[in-house]
């Protein structure tokens, strides 16, 4: 009866792990070479702004005056803090951070980003996210960033955690130095939606097997755009918009499971990154 009942009880053990199995597939897919997995930067990859973290590493090096700092650090305190945007806040620090390169040549902020990265953004990337990454590039896939943030802080980033590169705003340069303008508009919003649909023609992507991963609601048409979206560290309206559609859900704001599970168990580490709100200063334009 003992030998019965074991083979009986593995049998069974067999049957459940067939049928979960085909409830969940693998995912990502190993070897998929038209799928691949797109990232929003601020408050998905990493926690805060990189901007803003990149202008806290400016203000260190003396671009810019220190009258401004209260301003910055209420600015980051309340994006951390509301994992939010505040359009009026991004518009401010984009024209901030346009004034402050303006003049200086590309190599010498590439070079800077470099620093900053290992300063104060390398402790701020959630690991819960850089596991999802990897289980991406681990399948064979490649993985890009798509921020709103300067292209060369998101290639940084992009370089520096071993992915593919990074879709990002592009700063008007001439003879190597910075003008002080934008080519086009900032990555955000339906501009990322429109990048992501560029670069997946370019590449020969079929978006319906890739995966895009974001905390906004701005990124909601990006995150449509593809077969396997995920809300990470979500805000309220992403997270609402993610249970009416069944998008998978993760948050790794408090080491707790978003209510929708789905991602595969070896990308679940999500421990929260250390670190405290970051003071960023910021220079305003002189008229």
């Amino acid at each position: 009866m003992a030998g019965e009942a074991s083979a009986e009880a593995a049998r069974k053990s067999s049957q459940e792990a067939t049928e979960v199995s085909r409830a969940a597939p693998v995912f990502p897919v190993l070897g998929d070479e038209e799928a691949a997995a797109f990232f929003d930067l601020d408050n998905t990859v990493m926690q805060g702004a990189a901007l803003f973290h990149f202008g806290r590493g400016l203000y260190k090096r003396k671009f810019f005056e220190t009258r401004e700092l209260a301003r910055f650090a209420w600015q980051q305190a309340w994006f951390r803090l509301a994992g939010v945007e505040d359009p009026e806040h991004m518009q401010e620090a984009r024209e901030s951070a346009l004034s402050i390169v303006q003049g200086h040549r590309v190599a010498e902020l590439q070079s800077i980003g470099e620093e900053i990265y290992d300063e104060y953004m390398a402790e701020r990337i959630w690991p819960g996210t850089r596991a999802l990454a990897q289980a991406h590039l681990d399948a064979g896939q490649k993985v890009w960033l798509v921020t709103a943030a300067p292209v060369e802080i998101a290639t940084v980033i992009a370089r520096r955690l071993g992915l593919t590169g990074a879709l990002g705003t592009v700063t008007e340069s001439v003879d190597g130095v910075y003008t002080g303008k934008l080519v086009g508009e900032p990555l955000h919003g339906p501009a990322k939606a429109e990048a992501v649909r560029a670069l997946a023609a370019a590449e020969g992507l079929d978006l319906g097997r890739c995966a895009a991963y974001s905390d906004s609601h701005n990124d909601i048409p990006m995150l449509s755009l593809v077969g396997h979206p995920y809300a990470i560290n979500p805000d309220a309206k992403l997270r609402k918009h993610a249970r009416r559609l069944d998008w998978r859900l993760r948050d790794y704001r408090t080491g707790r499971k978003a209510a929708k599970v789905g991602i595969p168990a070896a990308a679940g580490v999500g421990a929260v990154a250390g670190g405290t709100a970051a003071a960023i200063a910021m220079h305003r334009r002189r008229r």
